[in-house]
């Protein structure tokens, strides 16, 4: 059965969407894009996934096509569509199209398109820890801005699927963890929660930010500095985070067990408490914000 997908306005069905092959996302990686959790039919962290795209349409001076209440309509309207419950939305918004070069001007009118996906876990369930493998940071240096420029996670994602891992974890040329391929990492040491501070280093995750907001609630030390793979090899658990897995347990990274390969005591408690904060924020219906 056919999902029904959003373009510049319209629904439809996902066969029907094209897009001309002169859009510089598709040439240039010119575009920006962002992905929402859905649960219980509704979106997750849905204000601060959207002040993340105005920040990255900003970087790359894209104006936005829609006003931000028609963008929530447009976005429950394809979740009832294609009758999610739970899963995941991805966003895109291009520069929009004209002949290959590499500069711009204002003449440009964005393109913009979205779809679903069902989730690959419940989100109510206890998810068995994951393993990760390490793999150089190739990355270019604004990594901060969330464009579709992704090769460097793909050809990382890729490698740790070749050895084994469910995720890739990125090391920088000096040696310190920046991130996961498409999720944030946290660890846990001595009842201290680590995470790598935001810079134009790493993807400034939602779940993350959400993650530290939890992790206060539960008076849990954080420590948010650049740390080194040894550091977190001997940690007492581990863990990552995005909006399509919420919070995942890791139980190896390597071939180093991280606490025992079980899903430790704070890591359980985070995603339980993560799951009741963000069905708390659900976003109000347009017609009531």
């Amino acid at each position: 059965m056919e999902r029904t997908v959003f373009l510049n306005g319209e629904f439809m069905p996902e066969g029907a969407a094209q897009l001309p092959i002169f859009d510089r996302g598709l040439l240039f990686a010119d575009s920006v894009y962002e992905g929402f959790g859905i649960l219980d039919s509704q979106i997750t962290d849905f204000e601060y996934h959207m002040n993340r795209l105005d920040r990255s349409l900003g970087e790359l001076n894209i104006p936005s096509p829609m006003m931000r209440d028609d963008m929530l309509a447009a976005m429950m309207g394809l979740i009832e569509a294609n009758g999610l419950a739970e899963g995941f939305l991805y966003l895109q918004i291009t520069r929009g199209t004209g002949d290959r070069g590499y500069l711009y001007d204002d003449s440009y009118t964005p393109n913009i398109f979205a779809f679903t996906q069902p989730a690959k876990f419940a989100a109510d369930s206890d998810p068995d820890p994951v393993a990760l493998a390490t793999v150089p940071d190739i990355r270019w240096a604004r990594r901060d801005i969330k464009t579709t420029n992704l090769l460097g996670q793909v050809m990382a994602k890729q490698a740790a699927h070749l050895a084994g891992a469910y995720e890739a974890l990125m090391i920088a040329p000096d040696g310190d963890i920046t991130e996961a391929g498409s999720s944030s990492f946290f660890f846990i040491k001595d009842g201290k929660v680590y995470v790598r501070p935001v810079s134009n280093d790493i993807l400034h995750g939602i779940t993350r930010q959400t993650m530290l907001r939890v992790a206060e609630q539960h008076q849990l030390q954080i420590v948010e500095a650049n740390y080194t793979l040894e550091q977190a090899l001997a940690a007492d658990e581990a863990f990552i985070t995005a909006a399509s897995i919420y919070v995942m347990p890791v139980g190896r990274i390597d071939d180093t067990v991280i606490g025992g390969g079980q899903t430790g005591p704070i890591t359980a408690a985070l995603r339980h408490s993560y799951l009741e904060l963000a069905r708390a924020e659900f976003p109000a219906p347009v017609g009531g914000r």
